[in-house]
């Protein structure tokens, strides 16, 4: 016969394979519905913001020019990086330039940068707000420097990646705008 101990000890060494998948069924990660998502249109030159399912917030952005397109394609947000300095990259059009510290107005990174192609592609502020809705940039997605911070914040409080869909068309999935 066995002891009220071992009766207990074989208890809790029989569920012990069990908890962790209640847990995880319980507690597991938000339906894709649910989940945070950002959609860009490169012809409408928007960024939406899809939180549970439906529009939570429309940005207006700059996309690539034609010669320095935005590429399309899946991709999830990296590395947030605030206030940053603009480092000019090994390409013939950026050859006479400096690099620029954060906040200085001619960086033309202004108050964040979200990777999501690194490491040449990310959404950024701009120093360039007129150039919002048109094809101006090397092919980053622009933003006004105010939102893109904000844009930022939401991605951080989402858990720091989100999925990200870059297409030439906007969404055909119908959608209500939140705010």
């Amino acid at each position: 016969m066995l002891g009220p101990r071992r009766v207990r000890m074989g208890v809790l060494l029989g569920l012990t394979p069990i908890v962790p998948l209640l847990a995880w069924a319980t507690l597991g990660s938000a339906p894709a519905d649910r989940a945070m998502r950002l959609e860009v249109s490169i012809a409408a030159r928007t960024l939406k913001v899809i939180e549970n399912g439906r529009v939570a917030k429309t940005y207006a952005v700059a996309v690539g020019r034609p010669e320095n397109p935005t590429p399309r394609g899946s991709f999830r947000t990296g590395k947030i990086d605030w206030n940053p300095w603009w480092r000019p990259p090994r390409v013939w059009w950026a050859r006479n330039k400096t690099a620029q510290p954060p906040g200085d107005p001619d960086n033309p990174i202004q108050g964040v940068k979200i990777f999501f192609k690194p490491p040449d592609y990310y959404i950024h502020g701009t120093n360039d707000p007129a150039s919002i809705g048109r094809a101006a940039s090397r092919g980053c997605i622009r933003m006004t420097e105010g939102d893109a911070k904000n844009l930022a914040r939401r991605i951080r409080s989402a858990g720091g990646s989100v999925p990200l869909r870059i297409s030439m068309t906007p969404s055909v999935m119908p959608q209500q705008a939140l705010a």
